[in-house]
């Protein structure tokens, strides 16, 4: 078994962009950027309570890339209290205050904690089980923290820290309790990855798919229909719908099946499944028809559950794939939602594999290799995994976890994936593998997921007629690659920072005609164009050509096409590409050919080989 820190594909060698000069480790990847995180939360809080006196600290954990802390304050924290905050921190590291972890019981804890007034932090030691340990910052200053810490602030650079934003947060992220004010930093050894951070976050923004959604017209969510329910415009329908076909024919390709199921259920089959127990919180309530109460899906697996038990299968159909674009409802609180991220309707690209227990390992392997041929066909070549195992509350016989996890690892390690393991981390129904995959700016995101189950088999008591004519229970494998169509499309905006390859480009061509005397020639060029399958458009607005050219840049088209008196007298046309440059002019058949070709290869531009 291999448990690397990181996991990546093989062609990856680091969690971060393989083109970044200044490597940015993550914090739970580097203990020492971890001391400095949890320390720099700790000179945040002590600076904040020097500043403000009246300000209650809560928590301050770190974050993958810095750290926060939660304050009561009476008044709001301005732009202005950020910089006064920043610079008192300096003067804190500046005076070299020792760190150190003391051991306490839980009356002194309480007492202490009693003398300064702090109700927050009675809470929190309510919750903790001895020894309690409290950090101390200088002589004064001390919080209830298990650490890590550096054990002086001299270790801190006060050239690699940042204080970024002021949001609001609830205690104990409970909305019916006491709203908090929560600033956001982030701290680095050198002042040369913070500048590199900061780079990144910046193009991070440039990036954001809420803003190139509007920007390119791809998609909008109408506060008039619901907050988290997403409206697809023509372009963005048309990029989704190529998504899609991709996505079926693959399937096709590797021996799956297509099903169609319903949005809603009688409540009884949630019930059955399991989901009224343990996720009545992100489902929408019940709705009531004929007098029966029927329940908006949040999940697509009961569905596949039932198609299977519709008749008696013999263990020679197993392997049994069946996969879905299947659109599921949940219940996400108004704070979380986030552009495509985090919505109330979305479809996942659901499959469920209902095999024998000797096929897993081949089963697992197959989705393995499905899922790296999807990705890289959308840019996504460099993964970490993470392989989670039996959780302390689970169902199933220990045999059969120890069989499942085996052939989860057997299949990583056939396909040469390296992973990390994260005990105990499986759901309660199985093992399963996490695979996120690194953006153009080396973020990382979840998308893939695999998961045995033994639950709804037993559940719903699937079985299937063995070679010995005895009944037996199914290995049912739930799997996703895109994991939210709609996320997905997020992710992928932000990948290509709206700068689709050739193939998935909504809008290929755009026709520029000169002047209206060519008009009907590039009318003809568009039709002879959308014959084969290519997207062509013609800009009919008048404008003069370099404003024609401005608006086709501002949409990203791939290729704009310049149509004038030469071009019409001579059956060309002269093309401008925003990836290859200037490709110059080209007979209507050379461009066809060049264009199919790209979109059969699925290719980015018209001159990739």
């Amino acid at each position: 078994m291999t448990s690397s820190p990181i996991a990546v594909s093989p062609q990856a060698a680091s969690t971060e962009s393989t083109t970044a000069a200044i490597q940015l480790p993550r914090t739970s990847d580097s203990p020492a950027l971890l001391r400095i995180r949890h320390s720099m939360s700790h000179v945040l809080a002590m600076a904040v309570q020097r500043l403000f006196p009246k300000a209650q600290v809560t928590i301050g954990p770190w974050t993958e890339t810095g750290f926060y802390y939660d304050f009561d304050n009476p008044e709001p924290f301005t732009e202005a209290d950020l910089k006064a905050i920043r610079k008192e921190m300096v003067k804190i590291i500046g005076a070299r205050l020792p760190l150190e972890r003391i051991e306490v019981s839980r009356e002194e804890a309480e007492r202490r904690i009693s003398q300064q007034n702090e109700p927050y932090k009675l809470e929190i030691l309510a919750g903790l089980q001895e020894p309690i340990t409290l950090y101390t910052l200088g002589e004064q200053w001390w919080d209830l923290c298990a650490g890590p810490h550096v054990t002086n602030t001299s270790e801190l650079n006060p050239k690699a820290f940042a204080l970024e934003s002021v949001a609001g947060a609830y205690w104990r992220g409970d909305e019916n309790k006491a709203q908090l004010q929560r600033i956001y930093g982030t701290a680095w050894e050198t002042a040369e990855q913070l500048a590199e951070y900061q780079r990144r976050k910046q193009e991070a923004l440039r990036r954001d798919h809420r803003r190139l959604g509007t920007d390119l017209d791809l998609f909008s969510i109408e506060d008039e229909a619901g907050a988290g329910l997403v409206f697809w415009h023509p372009r963005g329908a048309r990029i989704r719908l190529l998504i899609e076909d991709f996505w079926r024919q693959a399937h096709f390709d590797d021996g799956y099946e297509l099903l169609y199921t319903p949005h809603v259920a009688d409540i009884e089959l949630w019930r059955t499944s399991g989901h009224l127990d343990f996720y009545a919180e992100s489902m929408f309530g019940p709705m009531l028809v004929d007098e029966r109460q029927f329940q908006l899906k949040p999940m697509n697996c009961p569905f596949h559950v039932l198609t299977y038990a519709n008749r008696l299968r013999s263990y020679r159909e197993l392997p049994i794939r069946w996969a879905e674009l299947g659109t599921v409802y949940r219940y996400e609180r108004p704070g979380v939602m986030h552009g495509l991220m985090r919505v109330r309707g979305f479809t996942q690209d659901d499959a469920h594999v209902f095999c024998l227990p000797e096929q897993i390992g081949d089963e697992i392997l197959r989705v393995l290799n499905l899922t790296e041929r999807i990705l890289s066909t959308f840019d996504f070549r460099h993964y970490e995994i993470n392989l989670s195992t039996r959780p302390e509350k689970s169902i199933g016989d220990d045999a059969v976890w120890d069989l499942a996890t085996r052939g989860l690892i057997e299949a990583l390690e056939r396909k040469g994936w390296a992973y990390k393991v994260d005990e105990g981390g499986g759901a309660f129904y199985g093992p399963k593998i996490d695979l996120k995959i690194e953006d153009a700016i080396g973020r990382l995101w979840q998308c893939s997921t695999i998961q045995l189950d033994f639950n709804l088999p037993e559940r719903f008591n699937l079985d299937y007629v063995a070679a010995d004519g005895s009944r037996q229970r199914p290995i049912m494998i739930h799997r996703a690659i895109f994991g939210s169509l709609e996320r997905f499309f997020g992710i992928m905006t932000e990948n290509y920072a709206g700068d689709f390859p050739f193939w998935l480009a909504p809008e290929q061509i755009r026709l520029l005609p000169v002047t209206d005397e060519v008009l009907a020639y590039a009318e003809s060029l568009q039709q002879q164009l959308s014959a084969q399958g290519i997207r062509a458009t013609i800009d009919r607005s008048g404008e003069r050509l370099g404003k024609l050219i401005r608006n086709g840049e501002q949409m990203k088209i791939p290729v704009l096409a310049v149509i004038g008196a030469k071009e019409a007298e001579t059956a060309t046309i002269s093309l401008r590409s925003r990836r290859d440059g200037d490709l110059g002019s080209l007979s209507v058949a050379e461009l066809i050919d060049r264009a199919t070709g790209a979109n059969r290869g699925r290719r980015a531009g018209l001159v990739d080989a």
